[in-house]
């Protein structure tokens, strides 16, 4: 068992458990199991992923994090520790968010692709295999994503069409189809998602963020239908709040890599309706100008004039 800090991450020798003066050799696969209030069903979820990389023939290590849960997930996980050589159980000593565990298990990952699920036996994990497959056979795809074809969470009436509005503004804003912008399930190349890790919010959203972050930087990615089972144990999920979160963390990625699209548009509108305004008013009034238009017209050309800025700002950057 590894004891750690979620805000300080371990290096990726001692997260392996390799002994001192001699590396092990690095797995294929690093599959990323957050763990919170699990345990009731974490260890079948731990013999299914196991058996379906064992099946599958490929070298992995499971990294399941323990997100300090109050329940008995840390004991199971060390009872499983024993039985399942690729298993390897990490515990915080604070909640950090399921976030902060996909962020800090991919750093600590020794494998070259890294598998991010989760542990509520929701996402069909024996098709992990499926996924890395697709990355190993097509080197120009950087990120698998299991695209949910049925919605079974808490909440359904009001998630459907809250997902469905937020995944069509973030179509909108990176010009590209996203069939499941914040599936949990998903396989990528470790060095790609590296830079964008620090981005990575500590909750749910963190999903949508290295979406948005990939596909924001052409990096290609895949679909595969999967069905999407109902959740064992109770939801974490909080509809107003991580609703929020999902929208604000869209917009907030956006803004990272491309302002001009979030900015520029309601300042060209702004400028347009203000100089429509302007005629109005001088064949209504002539010599005279309403304040409001004024008020539009510039409204719309600082919101121009920090769309430029920001842009230059990203362009700047050198990342």
């Amino acid at each position: 068992m590894l004891l750690t800090d979620p805000a300080k991450p371990l290096s990726r020798q001692a997260a392996a458990g390799a002994p001192s003066g001699r590396e092990e050799e690095a797995p294929h696969v690093t599959i990323v199991l957050p763990c919170y209030n699990e345990d009731a069903h974490v260890l079948l979820e731990v013999q299914r992923i196991c058996a379906a990389m064992d099946g599958a023939g490929y070298s992995y290590e499971l990294l399941a994090v323990d997100d300090s849960s109050t329940d008995q997930t840390l004991q199971v996980l060390l009872a499983a520790e024993e039985e399942h050589p690729n298993l390897k159980v990490v515990s915080f000593r604070r909640n950090g968010g399921a976030g902060t565990v996909r962020r800090i298990g991919t750093q600590m990952a020794r494998g070259e692709i890294v598998v991010w699920t989760d542990a509520d036996m929701t996402y069909p994990n024996e098709r992990i295999p499926e996924l890395v497959a697709m990355l190993d056979t097509d080197s120009s795809i950087d990120q698998v994503v299991g695209a949910r074809t049925s919605e079974e969470g808490t909440h359904k009436l009001l998630r459907v069409p809250a997902k469905w509005l937020i995944r069509k503004i973030a179509e909108r804003l990176v010009n590209q189809r996203i069939p499941d912008l914040n599936s949990g399930l998903r396989a990528m190349r470790r060095e790609v998602a590296l830079p964008y890790l620090r981005l990575l919010p500590p909750g749910f959203s963190c999903v949508t963020t290295i979406t948005l972050a990939f596909l924001s930087n052409q990096h290609d990615l895949a679909y595969v239908p999967i069905e999407y089972g109902k959740r064992s144990g109770v939801s974490k999920f909080k509809f107003v709040k991580d609703a929020y979160r999902y929208i604000l963390q869209v917009l907030r990625m956006v803004m990272y890599f491309n302002p001009l699209k979030v900015l520029m548009p309601p300042a060209l509108w702004l400028v347009t309706i203000g100089f429509g305004k302007a005629v109005y008013d001088i064949v209504m009034h002539p010599v005279r100008i309403a304040g409001d238009t004024v008020l539009l017209f510039l409204t719309g050309l600082i919101i121009g004039a920090l769309a430029l800025l920001a842009d230059l700002i990203v362009r700047s950057r050198g990342e």
